[in-house]
């Protein structure tokens, strides 16, 4: 009888001792209801919101810790679905493991950096290493983190194809056996290990809410990649929908989109920027309008990733090195060493020697001008855009995350997509497209507590994103300035 009493008094007990805060003096902004931007309070309990009220003069719960919003303006957390968190922007791989001490820094403040610009969830397309992903969710500040598990990819194709032949399938781990490649798939790998069904199974396995695929023939010295089948594709994506997992695949042209948008792909990660044989032509093509017409119509996730190109660029930029946002998203050592001639390193993979700064500039503005063409005819009919970023799309120090974000918010304005649009993709259209609109993408009670505070509508200027007070993560607040380097 007494344990009884004891535990029916714990039960009643128990609302009083969860953690409550009452976030009040707010407009609120989500995107399930554009058209209501208004005065009103958030209710969270521990890492979930509990409560919306519309309407001022709402008292705060009594217990509850009452943050007063200032009349600023709370929207979801942001989401950037494509992020890869174990590279380095501008240090090779071989590079980080010489500096441990520079890139260990780089990485404890890097989570810290995602959220300095509100993202609150993040979603890494290659995961290469659990156990660094792991360690990234151990550390006390950190966006939550959806992963791919490792990518699927054909023997020997984009982009193991970059890496030596002696560690290409130490990274590369999860690939489908060519048996046209046989003599150059090292012998200990067996054909009946390394099948479609395999690849997945071990996707999914890992915990993974997506796979990641590619049509990559590929660019500079290795122009004739092998690729999958249209067959190999079918099989892939059956299995992937049998799995539960999204299917992402990488492609950058009217090639590879048209091949994924054929095979029913859910998420095209990459902007069109290379036409091949219409590259020339001034206008958007009627054989491109046709294919988007279709990505439209599927409703498939489009990721622009134009900070791909513009982070390429960033090392003809005289004065991006000198931003003020690096010195508070990067440690002091790093952003010091990426000044010097061995920072810069990247910069021959960029410029073809001898090539002046103003003619790579140059030659960026044809891919950037197809890329803004495309996206403007998406953006006139809707399309259903995903914010990402790519961060770091390749060794360039021009990825880095959290500004990597801004900047390419600023370019889909500039490219034609609306602030709605924009909004959107980095909420709402992130969680459905991704299956986690459950938990996230929009204010309402049951959502996960991933808020952002700012200054600023998102819908007013896209300079907002860069008027950040407060950021929530589960529950639990963060001052931005508290996110800077060094703090």
């Amino acid at each position: 009888m007494k344990l009884t009493r004891l535990f029916a008094s714990l039960l009643i007990c128990a609302p009083a001792m969860a953690s409550q805060t009452w976030i009040t003096n707010v407009k609120l902004v989500s995107p399930e209801k554009l058209d209501r931007i208004e005065a009103g309070s958030v209710l969270i309990e521990n890492d979930r919101i509990v409560r919306v009220e519309r309407g001022t003069g709402k008292a705060a719960p009594k217990g509850a810790v009452r943050v007063d919003g200032k009349g600023y303006y709370l929207t979801p957390g942001l989401i950037d679905s494509h992020v890869h968190l174990f590279a380095v922007p501008g240090m090779s791989f071989e590079q980080s493991e010489h500096m441990q001490d520079m890139a260990n820094a780089y990485f404890t403040q890097m989570p810290r950096s995602y959220l300095y610009y509100g993202y609150t969830t993040v979603i890494d397309l290659a995961a290469g290493s659990r156990e660094f992903i792991d360690r990234v969710k151990a550390m006390p500040l950190h966006p939550d983190i959806y992963d791919c598990g490792t990518p699927l990819v054909i023997a020997n194709g984009y982009p193991s194809a970059f890496i030596a032949p002696v560690k290409r399938y130490q990274m590369f781990t999860n690939f489908i056996y060519d048996p046209a490649q046989k003599d150059k798939i090292p012998a200990e790998y067996k054909p009946e290990d390394y099948t479609p069904a395999k690849g997945v199974a071990r996707v999914k396995a890992d915990h993974a809410i997506c796979l990641k695929t590619h049509y990559e023939r590929g660019f500079g010295s290795q122009r004739n990649l092998p690729v999958m089948s249209p067959a190999m594709y079918a099989e892939v994506r059956e299995l992937a929908r049998q799995a539960g997992l999204v299917m992402v695949t990488h492609g950058n042209s009217l090639e590879s989109q048209t091949f994924a948008v054929n095979g029913d792909v859910e998420v095209l990660a990459h902007g069109m920027w290379h036409w091949g044989a219409l590259n020339n032509s001034k206008e958007l093509p009627d054989e491109v309008k046709q294919l988007l017409d279709k990505v439209i119509e599927k409703k498939i996730g489009y990721q622009p990733t134009m900070q791909v190109l513009y982070g390429l660029r960033a090392y003809v930029d005289p004065d991006y090195l000198n931003s003020p946002a690096l010195a508070k998203l990067l440690p002091p050592a790093m952003l010091a060493w990426l000044k010097t001639p061995e920072g810069n390193w990247f910069k021959e993979e960029v410029a073809e020697e001898g090539e002046t700064d103003e003619a790579v500039r140059q030659g960026m503005e044809a891919p950037l001008r197809r890329q803004r063409q495309v996206l403007a005819y998406l953006a006139s009919k809707n399309a259903n855009f995903l914010f990402a970023t790519d961060t770091p799309s390749s060794p360039t120090y021009g990825n880095i995350p959290g500004l990597n974000g801004y900047l390419e918010m600023q370019n889909l304005r500039s490219a034609g997509l609306s602030l709605e649009q924009i909004f959107k993709a980095a909420t709402i259209n992130n969680a459905r497209s991704f299956h986690l609109d459950k938990d996230l993408g929009t204010i309402e009670p049951g959502k996960v507590a991933n808020l952002v505070l700012m200054k600023e509508s998102p819908l007013k200027d896209v300079r907002a994103y860069d008027t950040i007070d407060t950021v929530w993560v589960r529950g639990k607040p963060a001052a931005r300035d508290s996110l800077a380097a060094g703090q």
